[in-house]
């Protein structure tokens, strides 16, 4: 028999009472362990209706007491009066807020329970890797314990192999270990627990850039956007006489290398200077303008490709400069050729700005954009662009085309 309270599930001035022992349900779980009950913001025909319940038959002062804002309910001397067990208030504060008490303590412990299973199959399964294991803990993964439990298995099918003989591509691996070719692409934190997996196995220090990371997984036979990716070259002068420093002499076109490209047979570069550029219209312009400069083009950020080549350069004794858009990502690559690789910025300062002022860009600059930086420089609210005229004759060092 549920008494008085049945009736009032549906009262407006009790809404506070019954939200009250629905969140206390949640926490403690077993009502009959709960003796009394806190209850913020009552109103007041709440609680005159509460103490006549249960001061009917004492005619003693109020049972509610009352401090500041919150009253203080003895739950278990309301179930007697009330005739109500216990055991009902789970189904009254469930009609009463419309959600069901789920005991939170309860849900604590299963969660715990879970995740020690599941680092204990992780312990488990990839017993050699130890650094890895903590690495997967700290990562936060275990939230999505299925997926983690599946990257789990992915990594121990991949550290089963290793190394591998003869070498694989990295989707091939993917696509056996996970049946899925893009389970280790880049950027994900799938690839970045495999670079820890091989990093761990090989004994080597973690890897910076993305060529190393390209190394680092074919020393284990795992081969990576060897044939994807590509750097543009253009006029770019070689002295070596392998295929490459070929094909570099003898082609009056812009030449694509791959990775592989650059890794397997590299080209031996001249001494020379050597403008890297963000986009593939400078190339264009170039040709239009029959200019010498010797060129290569990254097409945008900076991938193990164009780490390669600018670590190539850099070893080879060639002078780097570089020169992007006059925009955030343009900054930011610049920022890495010239820290990386001590390549000096051109094309990328307040003369520069001035002069493409005449054919203004409309692209705005993004608000994190730095803006010391543009106050130095001159920019307005826009980007300036390697496509603007002033960009390619500083760039290029030549005048416009006639």
């Amino acid at each position: 028999m549920t008494g008085d309270l049945d009736s009032l599930v549906e009262d407006p001035d009790f809404v506070p009472f019954w939200s009250a022992l629905h969140d206390r349900l949640c926490e403690r779980g077993a009502p009959e362990r709960l003796a009394t009950l806190r209850v913020p913001d009552l109103p007041l025909f709440a609680k005159a209706q509460l103490n006549a319940l249960l001061n009917a038959s004492t005619g003693r002062g109020p049972a509610v007491k009352v401090d500041g804002t919150t009253a203080t309910v003895p739950l278990r001397a309301l179930l007697r009066t009330t005739g109500t067990a216990p055991q009902d208030l789970v189904a009254l504060a469930e009609r009463a807020v419309g959600r069901p008490v789920v005991n939170r303590s309860a849900v604590r412990r299963a969660e715990t329970d879970r995740r020690r299973a599941l680092w204990d199959h992780a312990a488990t399964r990839l017993s050699r890797f130890p650094r890895l294991v903590a690495r997967l803990k700290a990562s936060g993964i275990g939230a999505d314990e299925p997926e983690a439990r599946r990257l789990i298995d992915v990594l121990a099918r991949v550290a089963d192999g290793l190394p591998y003989a003869p070498p694989v591509s990295l989707p091939k691996l993917a696509h056996d270990c996970a049946g899925d070719p893009h389970y280790f692409d880049p950027g994900t934190v799938n690839r970045t627990r495999l670079v820890d997996a091989v990093t761990e196995f090989t004994g080597r220090a973690d890897p910076a850039f993305p060529h190393q990371v390209h190394t680092l997984l074919a020393e284990v036979g795992v081969l990576t956007d060897r044939l994807s990716n590509v750097v543009l070259l253009h006029r770019v002068e070689t002295v070596g006489d392998g295929v490459i420093d070929r094909r570099l002499r003898d082609s009056p076109v812009p030449v694509a290398l791959t990775l592989l490209d650059l890794t397997r047979e590299p080209p031996t570069l001249a001494p020379q200077v050597l403008t890297v550029v963000e986009n593939p219209s400078l190339l264009e312009a170039a040709m239009a303008r029959d200019a010498d400069a010797a060129l290569a083009c990254t097409s945008g950020h900076l991938r193990a490709v164009d780490h390669a080549l600018l670590q190539l350069a850099h070893d080879q004794g060639v002078t780097l400069r570089y020169a992007g858009d006059l925009d955030h990502d343009g900054f930011q690559i610049a920022a890495t050729v010239a820290d990386l690789y001590g390549a000096e910025l051109v094309a990328m300062d307040a003369a520069t700005v001035a002069e493409a002022a005449a054919h203004p860009g409309a692209v705005p600059l993004r608000q994190r954009f730095d803006p010391e930086l543009k106050r130095t420089l001159g920019l307005t609210e826009h980007a300036v662009f390697q496509e603007n005229d002033a960009v390619i004759r500083r760039v290029l060092n030549v005048g416009p085309v006639s």
